[in-house]
């Protein structure tokens, strides 16, 4: 995933979950934010970050905000790209258990869920959501970093397409490198937890992997180790 026209910026605050007060060049501009998450450990003031311009009459701000410097480390937090990282992941064959599909779809509803992709290999058919992840702390990533009932209801579904017969899996896309392993934020959201943890007694799969984050493009990298807690 390749990103146009990047700027560098530094971060001054939030307004709301889209808005936010950034410096680019020495001027203060009101942006757009990816990501309707927290983001509450990475949205400090005076971080360094990458915003992309795009200037249409249509937008009420030029600049959308992709990424943000924690530490050493590069964390993209557009919301949107997590799905098209995954699906050239899947076209070129990138993700382990998923490689050569006969047919691949993108938003395919199922039940009362429209799950990110469908896919089918020979006789396989089957569902994958896709839940993109910003948070870490201490080398960790978690999911979510707020109460998601969506996520859940999504999870739950999984589990019901699992049981008719599909394939069904949860993948966590973890927005940045260097994590050392993954696990659910059973703190913020036991619902969500629970639900994940009935879907691995339930045979739905969960797969993690990284990125490799630049301050213009994204792509998936490794996978890592998901502990239950």
């Amino acid at each position: 995933m390749k990103y146009d026209n990047i700027h560098e910026g530094i971060f001054i605050k939030r307004l709301n979950r889209f808005v936010a007060i950034v410096q680019i060049n020495g001027i203060e501009e009101t942006v757009h934010v990816k990501n309707t998450g927290r983001c509450g450990e990475l949205l400090i003031e005076g971080a360094k970050i990458y915003l992309e311009y795009v200037n249409k009459e249509t937008r009420k701000t030029k600049y959308s905000l992709i990424s943000i410097l924690k530490g050493d480390n590069l964390f993209n937090i557009d919301s949107q790209v997590p799905n098209k990282v995954i699906e050239d992941g899947l076209r070129n064959n990138k993700i382990e258990g998923l490689k050569n599909l006969d047919y691949l779809k993108r938003e395919q509803t199922y039940g009362n869920s429209r799950f990110d992709f469908y896919f089918e290999k020979g006789k396989r058919k089957g569902y994958i959501e896709v839940k993109g992840v910003t948070l870490e702390s201490n080398g960790e990533a978690m999911f979510p970093d707020a109460p998601t009932t969506r996520g859940t209801k999504h999870v739950n579904e999984l589990i019901e397409a699992q049981n008719d017969g599909y394939e069904s899996y949860i993948f966590f896309l973890l927005q940045f490198k260097g994590a050392k392993n993954f696990t659910t934020n059973r703190q913020m959201d036991p619902a969500f937890a629970k639900a994940v943890d009935e879907a691995i007694e339930n045979n739905v799969k969960v797969l993690v992997y990284d990125s490799i984050v630049k301050k213009d493009s994204i792509i998936i990298s490794d996978k890592v180790d998901f502990l239950k807690n």
